[in-house]
């Protein structure tokens, strides 16, 4: 696997550049702004872009607009220092596959990264949620259509129904047989519920689900609305398409 790093801090992009290549990751090189970015991902058909938001000349949301369109199969990684909602809400319109935060600790950094050799997308602790509940309200209750450059929501829908069934008040047993499921597969849908949402038991993933007021998808696909990919976004520099 392929790795672009991008970022506008000279001492940052040298240090993450030299602890990939020790952990024996490939990177194939760096970029120091957006514009950069596009160029390099075009020249060296990297298979991740590790790429910091808030950057000069061109800024990291407008250029993985233009890798995605240009590169489709790139996975997009934001890597940055901003947890506001309005940047990790665009990176997510734009396409992004993961929103990993730079304050995170190294060795849980690079469980995210092996996870993305599986095709895990990587959320840093605590952005699960706050996707999931703008998801909920974005969607209203609709069923929707993906873009195909969309993050993966962090719960699937099937999760999301054994979830809302659960907070419900339903047994294991019960929800195995409305969903025709055997009561081993629900208990394994509730662990990895349970580990996306980064909680650490049952109860407080029930209590996220009532208090987040989270209304369930319906049996058929549910997907991320285009008027999610259509919300306002912050304003950009640009590059050139």
């Amino acid at each position: 696997m392929k790795f672009l790093i991008v970022d506008d801090h000279p001492i940052f992009l040298e240090g993450l550049n030299n602890l990939l290549r020790i952990r024996g990751f490939d990177v194939v090189g760096t970029a120091c702004n957006g514009c950069e970015a596009v160029e390099k991902a075009d020249a060296l058909l990297p298979d991740v872009i590790l790429m910091d938001i808030i950057m000069p000349v061109c800024d990291g949301v407008t250029a993985m607009r233009i890798i995605r369109q240009r590169h489709p199969d790139t996975k997009v990684v934001m890597l940055t220092m901003s947890e506001t909602d309005e940047n990790l809400f665009a990176a997510i319109r734009n396409g992004a596959f993961g929103y990993l935060l730079k304050n995170g600790d190294t060795e849980t950094f690079f469980s995210f990264i092996e996870g993305l050799t599986k095709g895990e997308a990587p959320l840093s602790p605590g952005l699960a949620a706050r996707i999931l509940k703008e998801f909920a309200q974005t969607t209203g209750g609709k069923e929707v259509e993906t873009p195909q450059a969309t993050i993966r929501h962090p719960l699937t829908t099937r999760q999301m129904q054994v979830l809302t069934l659960v907070a419900d008040g339903l047994t294991y047993k019960e929800i195995g047989a409305k969903l025709f499921l055997s009561e081993r597969t629900i208990k394994y849908h509730m662990g990895e519920i349970i580990e996306r949402l980064h909680m650490d038991n049952r109860r407080q993933a029930i209590d996220y689900a009532r208090n987040q007021y989270f209304t369930p998808p319906p049996l058929a696909t549910r997907r991320i609305s285009d008027d999610f990919k259509k919300s306002p976004q912050p304003e950009t520099q640009t590059c050139k398409n």
